[in-house]
């Protein structure tokens, strides 16, 4: 048996396998007063479902009288208790644990949309993060005691839920973690000064959780061991932490970062596999309880080998279970090839929480939505013709083949993936040839027919006479309209990444967008010395935040010249005339100038058979060039209601 599915303790707690579903924010989850949704039941039964050990939720906040969190509250208020003990109950039913993770709040990372009712307040005056212009109020003494009784009270309650474990949320710069760190906590009274000092407040946190839920309540502690930010924490101080609680607590939950640099306790795509299990592994060789292991561990092999390295005792897991809820379950029947991949574009989860909607997922539609996008069998079985193999044009061929339809899938080139095949080349887009991978593995598996070097026409359309048509012919690059444009020496990103064009010489990349981005990253990558050159004032600009953190700075570490502001009037034999936001002109050597500017929707087949197909739908980039979440989700909510 692998060691994944091996039973587990956290203190007096036995957990029937190690994988632990890791916290995350539970915004559209939740009900005003703090009660979880049944929308929000459901997201967690999906994951108990699928196989975790142990569920823990998001934030949830112990008091509302300092901040107004809109997150779960621990209360004993009826209406809260009872839906948390239907949640834990119906946790339970399926043979897994539910741990709340506790908080006393965001101090100075509170969201500005929320200070607009809320005052913010921090172990010290300092400025608040997402805007430096509001400067939090520092706690009084009298409000911290009120929190580590609310704490009591919380736990108490939750307990009483039906609630098996409680972690303490004290990582990535939140109110916990400001209090326990130098550059955030200035105080000269008990609760500041040296590491006893800024330790006061969560050890008596710990005290608390312990007299509301009982000296053998199982309490994991959650904190970064390094913040890599200057003035931060550093590992020194970290393990210090931990040798300091390890007798108060039964388990570290030990990931790294805080806001300000936000891709380390959120890992993007473009960080390695296992990024912080280091961290984790540092921590348990210094103390004697469990160590759980957080970030880019979706991957079997992975996961399994730092248990079985005896580098962390639990695995937790993110993104990879709103990408599939089934993914334990898969695991242990080795139905790796089903898993559905998360993609690390932090999409569906984390854009989605900042824009204020409901947490979930690029490639899974369904997470947050579990009861209302169950597929149901069709009513009516129809003839479904999808064209293009792009991500759109495949989830809506399975969707659509997974309700009982008759699905036929053309492409025009000789392979499925669309766009995501020129985006997954480089190596640091390697999710995206797993997400191509699964997809292609699900069209089989549902029976879709599929034909390669296919290319639809009015006429072919009408031969085969399908019931309901599904356009998804995505999209194709844009080309400069300016002098020097039909040069050899341009080339599109995607004939670069396809291997149809080579870069040679001094190189140019036209366009500071995702693709010229990744574009340029891959050609340094590759021993080469590219320079971006953009009109607008910045680059990566469609690309969010965590993720264009990385970015940046791997285009810094790389070298690569970055030109802002600068428009290209002439493409010449010798490079290209360029000006800047004052119209001074200049040139530029290249030997090679690569097209990044964007992609404009393939509509052909669109304009030929409107009006002449009755039933027709398109979706994905031939609608608009968007992102992969866009593309995924029409082809779901399309299919699923044809």
């Amino acid at each position: 048996m692998l060691k994944l599915f091996e039973p587990g303790r956290i203190g007096m707690l036995s957990i029937k396998n190690r994988i632990v579903m890791a916290p995350m924010n539970t915004i559209g989850l939740v009900e005003p007063d703090g009660r979880l949704s049944q929308r929000g039941i459901d997201y967690y039964v999906a994951r108990a479902k699928g196989g975790a050990g142990m569920i823990t939720t998001g934030m949830a906040c112990v008091s509302r009288e300092l901040e107004e969190l809109p997150a779960i509250m621990a209360s004993s208020n009826i209406h809260i208790s009872v839906r948390l003990n239907e949640l834990a109950e119906a946790v339970h039913d399926y043979g897994a644990k539910l741990c709340i993770q506790l908080s006393p709040g965001h101090g100075r990372v509170i969201p500005a949309v929320i200070l607009q009712s809320s005052e913010a307040v921090a172990p010290s005056v300092l400025p608040c993060f997402w805007d430096p212009s509001v400067t939090t109020r520092e706690l009084t003494t009298e409000e911290i005691e009120h929190l580590v009784k609310a704490f009591e009270s919380g736990a108490r309650a939750v307990k009483a839920a039906g609630v098996d474990a409680i972690e303490l949320h004290a990582h990535e710069g939140y109110l916990l973690d400001q209090f326990q760190t130098a550059l955030w906590n200035r105080r000269t009274d008990k609760y500041g000064g040296d590491l006893e000092g800024r330790l006061r407040f969560p050890i008596e946190v710990v005290e608390a959780v312990r007299k509301g839920a009982g000296a053998d309540f199982p309490i994991i502690y959650r904190f970064g061991l390094k913040h890599y930010l200057d003035g931060g924490r550093e590992i020194d101080e970290g393990l210090e932490i931990a040798r300091r609680l390890e007798s108060a607590v039964d388990c570290f939950h030990v990931d790294a970062g805080c806001y300000e640099t936000w891709y380390w306790p959120h890992p993007t795509a473009y960080q390695s596999r296992g990024c912080m299990v280091d961290m984790a592994t540092l921590v348990k060789e210094v103390v004697k309880i469990p160590v759980m292991a957080v970030g880019n561990l979706g991957y079997p092999e992975l996961a399994e080998r730092v248990l079985q390295e005896g580098k962390a005792d639990f695995i937790a897991l993110g993104r990879a279970l709103l990408a599939d809820p089934e993914w334990p379950n898969k695991v242990r029947e080795n139905r790796l090839g089903d898993i559905r991949p998360c993609i690390g574009d932090n999409e569906g989860c984390h854009s989605r929480i900042r824009g204020q909607k409901y947490i979930s997922c690029t490639v899974n539609p369904a997470t947050g939505m579990e009861r209302e996008f169950a597929l149901a069998p069709a009513e009516e079985k129809r003839s479904v013709l999808v064209i293009g193999g792009g991500p759109a044009g495949m989830e809506a061929a399975i969707t659509a083949a997974l309700r009982g339809h008759n699905v036929s899938l053309w492409e025009k080139s000789d392979t499925l993936g669309g766009n995501m095949i020129p985006a997954s080349v480089p190596d640091f887009k390697q999710e995206y040839r797993g997400l191509v991978r699964y997809l292609s593995t699900q069209i089989e598996k549902v029976g879709v027919v599929v034909e390669l070097g296919k290319e639809a026409t009015l006429e072919s359309i009408e031969e085969v006479e399908p019931e309901v048509v599904i356009v998804a012919t995505g999209a194709i690059p844009i080309l400069l309209e300016i002098p020097g444009i039909e040069k050899k020496k341009v080339v599109t990103a995607v004939d670069l990444l396809l291997g149809k064009k080579e870069a040679k010489g001094a190189l140019v990349v036209v366009g500071g967008g995702l693709i010229g981005c990744e574009t340029a990253l891959y050609l340094a990558q590759r021993g080469k010395r590219p320079t971006i050159v953009e009109a607008l004032s910045n680059v990566a600009y469609d690309v969010f935040t965590t993720n264009r953190m990385v970015l940046l700075k791997l285009l810094d570490e790389a070298g690569i010249d970055i030109l802002t502001n600068t428009k290209v009037l002439e493409i010449t034999d010798d490079g290209i005339t360029i000006a800047d936001g004052c119209s001074n002109r200049d040139t530029l050597r290249a030997d090679t100038v690569v097209l990044a500017v964007g992609l404009k929707p393939d509509r052909r087949l669109l304009d030929m058979i409107e009006d002449k197909v009755p039933k027709a739908y398109a979706i994905g980039d031939c609608v608009q060039p968007r992102k992969v979440i866009n593309a995924i989700w029409e082809g779901f909510r399309t299919a699923r209601l044809i």
